[in-house]
């Protein structure tokens, strides 16, 4: 059964669905998630000319966590331009919190196992 999330930014049903219920490949998969994050970042700045790149990657990571806004967000920025990466910035900080959130929640569940 899918955990909460903070904001809503992940829809983790459709996650653990995807993965057949594995929790561990879910784990995997937000774990991935989380690291690449951290190399998108420099890239999704107006300034660099890899951001167009940057915001397709992330739209078909979002898609497949079930990170839907971040999703539409990078499709908004994909026709809107650069001028918009804040948005998507704010969304990949959403889904973040949430990955947190059910991670945290996935390491208690296993202490209580």
């Amino acid at each position: 059964m899918a955990m909460r999330s903070l904001t809503g930014a992940v829809d983790f049903g459709y996650l653990e669905t995807y993965a057949g219920g594995d929790l561990s490949l879910v784990e995997e998969v937000l774990g991935l998630f989380r690291q690449q994050t951290e190399i998108w970042g420099p890239m999704l700045d107006p300034g660099s000319e890899a951001w167009r790149d940057a915001v397709h990657t992330v739209k078909g990571a979002a898609r497949g966590i079930g990170a839907n806004a971040l999703a539409a967000a990078c499709e908004h920025v994909e026709d809107a331009g650069s001028g918009a990466l804040p948005t998507v910035h704010a969304e990949i900080n959403a889904a973040l919190a949430d990955v947190a959130a059910y991670l945290h929640e996935l390491a208690l569940r296993s202490l209580r196992s």
